[in-house]
């Protein structure tokens, strides 16, 4: 599944500030940290040299000494706070104890043979601290979602160009209209992209004009002596002097006429860019029975039996033209590889069948049927030939949209599916 443009633009925008901003928060959260800690440090120091110069200077200023501890303990909050016994192993300095779930600063320092203890409760500065940062992290969410929503904005502007250009490449026929005028694009990069794409439609439709035209000559050129075969094939075949093998080279002349004329026209339908839109309503059953005719002779010689098991009132919006060539080809191939048995057309949920009691194709070739220039030979290999007529079926499906499958089993025939929905007609 392919992402727009904008959408990757605006993932880039939103993941890399989303990227900063959290590294920012948590920048400043450590920062903040840092200089609290560097802050509550240097309080307790200007305090406690204040505390030890008052008490050396008036020694009735000490606090009740603590026999536990074996110094004297004081508090620079009003509430009182019992140190535990533990304190007194902790060598002069300042330390952080917990007490009371409350994070307690103590400052130890030498009084004479004693020891001074000084207690710090920061807890409520703290507890304020972490509000802060907590509101800090939170806001930094915010400003995450506000950048989504800022990035698919951004994002729509920066490419609206973009998709504008790539709107008018949509529409835009070929040979059908003028090129792009680069003028509209204010950006280098688009007036740049204009104007390859501009070069580039502007000699693939000189080619396609080419093609055309060469396409057009040559299936004049070659109708006309296709033309003068057939018609020279049926007046011989008047001639009742020409028999045996003579008459059954005649034929294979005419038939190999037919085959080319049907290949051209094929041709030519696909090269008419507007032939898929050149649909109507056609009844199956007659469709099939028409494209039965010109080998019915072939299949008289061979014994073989046709089934039309289709409703005579089934039709299907299709190119006629193009259908005619698709049953062409199938029942071609179909007489040509079934030397017994019969030939079936069936019809069911939208899907007709075409069955012979053939050789069937091996595992193996079955991928390939459709490659031009191959054909399936024996069980145990995949030959080389000089038939395209499968690979210009599949072309002919590609372009009016109609799916085709072919299933085999060797000595057990062939199956072709084409999908032809039934035209759809309002109940009365």
């Amino acid at each position: 599944m392919r992402n727009s443009l904008r959408f990757k633009v605006a993932l880039f925008f939103s993941a890399l500030t989303i990227a900063l901003l959290v590294a920012q928060a948590l920048g400043v959260r450590a920062l903040a940290e840092a200089q609290e800690e560097r802050l509550i440090a240097a309080l307790i120091r200007d305090d406690m040299a204040s505390v030890l110069k008052s008490y050396k200077a008036d020694p009735a200023l000490l606090p009740p000494f603590d026999v536990r501890l074996n110094g004297y303990v004081s508090g620079a909050d009003r509430g009182t706070i019992v140190l535990p016994e533990t304190v007194s192993h902790l060598p002069f300095g300042t330390h952080e104890i917990v007490i009371d779930e409350r994070e307690i600063h103590v400052a130890i320092a030498p009084m004479g043979t004693a020891r001074l203890y000084r207690a710090y409760n920061f807890s409520a500065y703290e507890r304020h601290f972490k509000e802060v940062i907590n509101a800090l992290m939170g806001g930094t969410g915010i400003f995450a979602l506000l950048t989504i929503w800022l990035s698919f904005g951004l994002s729509g502007l920066l490419v609206r160009q973009v998709a504008g250009l790539a709107r008018q490449v949509k529409a835009l026929r070929l040979g059908g209209s003028a090129p792009i005028h680069p003028g509209k694009y204010g950006e280098t990069e688009l007036v740049g992209l204009v104007e390859a794409f501009n070069d580039y439609n502007r000699r693939m439709g000189d080619m396609i004009a080419r093609e055309k035209e060469f396409t057009g000559n040559v299936s004049h050129e070659l109708r006309t002596p296709l033309t003068t075969i057939k018609t020279s094939c049926e007046l011989l075949e008047q001639d009742t002097a020409i028999r045996g093998k003579s008459r059954a080279r005649l034929q294979q002349i005419e038939r190999a006429a037919d085959n080319m004329r049907e290949l051209t026209n094929a041709l030519l339908m696909l090269a008419r860019e507007d032939s898929a839109r050149e649909v109507e309503p056609v009844a199956v059953a007659n469709m099939i029975e028409t494209a039965l005719t010109p080998f019915a002779d072939r299949m008289e010689e061979k014994g073989l039996e046709k089934a039309i098991d289709v409703d005579r009132e089934l039709r299907v919006v299709v190119n006629r033209p193009a259908l005619a060539i698709v049953l062409s080809n199938l029942i071609d191939n179909a007489v040509r590889h079934t030397g017994h048995g019969r030939v079936r057309f069936r019809y069911a949920n939208g899907w007709l069948y075409i069955e012979d009691t053939g050789p069937g194709i091996p595992a193996h070739a079955l991928p390939h049927v459709f490659d031009r220039f191959y054909q399936a030979g024996s069980a145990d290999a995949l030959t080389p030939g000089v038939g395209i007529g499968l690979s210009i079926v599949r072309k002919l499906c590609e372009r009016y949209g109609w799916s085709i499958e072919i299933g085999s089993e060797p000595g057990k025939g062939t199956c072709v599916s084409l999908r032809l929905p039934a035209e759809n007609r309002a109940s009365g």
